[in-house]
């Protein structure tokens, strides 16, 4: 029986590896590896502020600071600031848990590639961007319909040579027509890369993101 355990043992770390090895060597994984997602375990606490343009003379900002290691994220609005823990129950995470992920995929959508299991993805290669035209592979991510917080959007990133993203297209609930902005801007930041600006067909910024801090 010991030796048949431990047979079954091996074959099972076996399979592991060779699922690992096989995800590493998926489009997504291969996005996640140009923004550094090989060194992420070297990243204590990320702290960056939201900022969007919602009409020509108001921009709205949200500032968080997450605490990777002990999954805490805190959050500052115009009027409240508080922190909450990642392991509470779904049902009682505070309402700006919503504005936190939705920010975080604006910010950090490469390593959500990594960390993310609830999605299927679709390639085409000599796809040009939507903006500019830009020669690129489009790489198609399409969310399950049960989890998180908008299940069944989709995402069309339009990748260069080196795996990082011009533009992105955002399609709520997978539908044909979506919003595409930029992503650049991009920077160093310790380990990993991050791009700060989206800007939409005219140029202006939409998105963008200040005060950052990597530890």
């Amino acid at each position: 029986m010991k030796n048949i355990s431990l047979i079954l043992l091996s074959a099972f770390l076996i399979f592991g590896c060779q699922q690992a090895e096989e995800k590493s060597e998926t489009l997504p994984m291969k996005v996640a590896q140009a923004y550094g997602i090989d060194q992420w375990d070297q990243v204590k606490t990320i702290e960056y502020t939201w900022n969007v343009q919602r009409d020509s003379a108001t921009v709205f900002s949200r500032n968080w600071k997450w605490n990777v290691k002990d999954r805490t994220v805190g959050y500052t609005g115009a009027d409240t600031s508080y922190t909450y823990s990642l392991d509470l129950p779904t049902d009682s995470l505070p309402e700006a848990d919503k504005g936190f992920i939705n920010d975080k995929y604006w910010f950090m959508m490469p390593f959500q590639l990594a960390w993310d299991q609830g999605y299927t993805f679709e390639t085409e290669e000599n796809a040009s961007s939507p903006l500019k035209g830009s020669p690129s592979t489009k790489l198609t991510i399409i969310y399950n319909s049960a989890d998180g917080y908008t299940p069944g959007d989709a995402y069309d990133l339009y990748l260069d040579e080196n795996h990082m993203i011009l533009e992105w297209t955002f399609r709520r609930g997978n539908g044909d027509q979506g919003a595409t902005w930029t992503w650049e801007n991009v920077q160093d930041f310790g380990p990993i890369k991050l791009a700060l600006d989206h800007k939409n067909a005219l140029g202006e910024k939409f998105i963008w993101f200040t005060d950052v801090k990597v530890n």
